[in-house]
Order: structure tokens, then C-alpha cells, then sequence
């Protein structure tokens, strides 16, 4: 490997020249400059940035723990991190716990299974001597994974960190859900019904909350039999979007486009159709989303805003400032409305 003591050689300069340069410093004549990087990509330097964090107290690394990469949600989350980082001159390193992978979502309760994929990641992270860690979750919950006194810069995305010195970054699930329903009730609609993901999921509870808060805003009078829960895929919500139907809505808010995969599948086989017959409302603008037939209009995730904003948060921190938390202890980034064909005016 090429030292900065051969290259300073090279260049008949001295080791602090060399250094000088690599860290943009303003110490060097324009042709020195010019001939020392010359000879480090002729030579092929290659700068050891833990020994030089090691020195400097500071590795200008970030570390992104994920869940599972294989979410919808944490890929455009990463890229909305690193594109705060790198242009702040940090480097990223990833590590994937793969629970989803490895165990479905038995390990939602399962500490001991969590904490033996977890644990070993953390002390990683702390081994080389990242600046700061954002943790990305795979579904809003409540999470334990930075115990008290955690000394290292740290922020919770798209969950809600157990430990209140942790900030988190989250989706307005409540805000957006209830202009999702204040739209489908402009349209006409009064009897509007829902299917949930599972019941005692964040995500189901905040927008369950906006679609009350809409249908209170409209005078509607607000009926539990309209809402149905499923396990955010598209079969379980076919079978509760046929129970719905008996119920003579005129319109279904699905809480995830794959649900309404299933509510498109039921109205076929009745001989009817979203946005003609029953209005058809998701959440999340998933790929799939303006391929359906009409395509649907929804509510797109604010998951490179969340990543951006989580990695400013946390540089802030490690600069010692900190940014004004809302209500609650957090920060809820709004999701955007996109409209398609699948909403009807009655």
C-alpha cells in the first residue's frame, strides 16, 4: 500500500504538503497541488480513513442499521441519508439485520432473537468508530434498540425510539389519512369504508384517528362496522372488501396499495368497477399503484424526505445543536396526495 511518505518523496515535498492538499487546505502553490495529485492517482493512494479518525477523533462515517433492506420503505430512505451525507462529506456504511428474512415478523416480540442479530451490529459500529447511527425500521412501532446513556449521535427513522434523548422522523400518518378522507368526501361520499392493516399497528391507529377527524369535520355520522382489518396484503383485504360491499358503501379508503389490489379483485367479480361504481382510495404509492385499471389515487410515502431529514438531524447533533421537536417528541413528515382515476363524484 502507497504511504503519504512515498508520495511526499515522489513529489520531493513534505508528509504535512501531502496532507495539506488531501484536506483541501490553502497551503499549497497551484502547481504543487497539481503535481502531488497527479502522482496520488499515478501511484494509487488510497487514504486509511479509520487511522485518520483515529487521530482526528472523528471518522466522518455514518452508520445506517436497517432492518431488512428488502422493505419497500428502507431503500429510498437510505438514498434520502445519503444524499444529506455525502454532500456533507460523510461516508455511509450499511448493515442489514435481515429480520424480515430471517423470521417473518415472529421477532416483533422475540427479544432474545432480536437482540442476538442487533447486538453484535452495535459493537461493530462502535469498533470502528462511526460519528453517528440512524436506525431505519421497517414498520412504526415503539423500539428499544438505544439503551440509556447511549453515547453515540443517534436517530430513529420511521419508528418511534423507546429512549426520549433518541429523536425520531416519521410519517404524518394521521394528517395524511384524514386529507385522503376529506377528499373522498368532497367527491360526495358519506359512507365510506375502510380496511386497516392490523389492528394494533401504529400506521392503522394514526390514519383510523385522520379518518375519524375528517368524518367529524363533515358531520357523517362515524359507523365501527365500516372498518375491517387486514394483514396489509391483497388477500385479506379481498375478503374483508366483500364484507364491506354488503354494507352498501360508495367508497373504500385502503390504509396500503396492496390492499386495494384486493378490493379491485373483489369489484370484478360483482361486475363492478373503481372509480365508476365504488370510489377506491389507497396508501403508500407503491409501483403497482398506476398500473391498476383505473389507476388509484393514494398517498405517496415521504420516505426520501424521512432519510434526508433524519441524517440532518443527526449531523446537527454531532455539532451539538438540536433541532425543535414537535408535540409528542418527534418529527412527522407529511405524505403527498396524488390523484388518479379510482375516485368517483356521487
Amino acid at each position: 500500500m502507497v504511504t503519504l511518505k512515498e508520495i511526499a518523496r515522489e513529489c520531493n515535498v513534505s508528509p504535512t504538503t501531502i496532507s495539506n492538499i488531501l484536506n483541501d487546505k490553502p497551503k499549497a502553490g497551484e502547481e504543487t497541488k497539481q503535481r502531488v495529485l497527479e502522482a496520488i492517482d499515478r501511484m494509487g493512494y488510497r487514504p486509511n480513513y479509520i487511522a485518520q479518525g483515529l487521530r482526528n477523533q472523528k471518522t466522518k462515517t455514518i452508520g445506517i442499521i436497517a432492518e431488512d433492506i428488502v422493505q419497500f420503505t428502507t431503500p429510498e430512505i437510505v438514498e434520502g441519508i445519503m444524499g444529506c451525507c455525502e454532500k456533507e462529506g460523510y461516508r455511509i456504511i450499511v448493515k442489514n439485520l435481515r429480520l424480515y428474512v430471517r423470521w417473518n415478523d415472529s421477532w416483533f416480540h422475540n427479544e432474545e432473537s432480536y437482540h442476538s442479530i442487533l447486538d453484535p451490529t452495535m459493537k461493530e459500529l462502535e469498533s470502528i468508530r462511526v460519528d453517528g447511527i440512524i436506525y431505519i425500521a421497517g414498520h412504526a412501532r415503539i423500539i428499544n434498540c438505544f439503551p440509556e446513556g447511549f453515547k453515540t449521535p443517534a436517530v430513529m427513522a420511521y419508528a418511534f425510539a423507546g429512549n426520549p434523548q433518541i429523536p425520531s422522523v416519521v410519517i404524518d400518518d394521521k394528517q395524511s389519512a384524514y386529507e385522503m378522507v376529506k377528499y373522498l368526501i368532497s367527491k360526495g361520499h358519506k359512507k365510506i369504508g375502510v380496511i386497516g392493516g392490523k389492528e394494533n399497528n401504529i400506521h392503522t391507529q394514526q390514519r383510523l384517528l385522520g379518518y375519524q377527524k375528517a368524518l367529524f369535520e363533515g358531520q357523517i355520522l362515524y359507523d365501527p362496522s365500516l372498518i375491517r382489518y387486514a394483514k396489509w396484503d391483497k388477500e385479506s383485504a379481498y375478503l374483508e372488501a366483500g364484507e364491506l360491499l354488503k354494507k352498501e358503501i360508495t367508497a373504500v379508503f385502503c390504509m396500503a396499495d396492496r390492499m386495494a389490489g384486493g378490493v379491485y379483485q373483489a369489484l370484478d367479480e360483482k361486475g363492478l368497477r373503481a372509480g365508476a361504481d365504488i370510489a377506491v382510495a389507497g396508501f403508500d404509492n407503491q409501483d403497482i399503484a398506476e398500473y391498476f385499471v383505473p389507476g388509484l389515487t393514494t398517498m405517496a410515502l415521504p420516505l426520501k424526505e424521512i432519510g434526508y431529514r433524519s441524517a440532518d438531524i443527526l449531523l446537527r447533533q454531532m455539532e451539538g445543536q438540536t433541532a425543535q421537536e414537535e408535540a409528542g417528541g418527534h418529527f412527522s413528515v407529511p405524505c403527498t396526495f396524488i390523484e388518479r382515476k379510482s375516485v368517483n363524484t356521487i
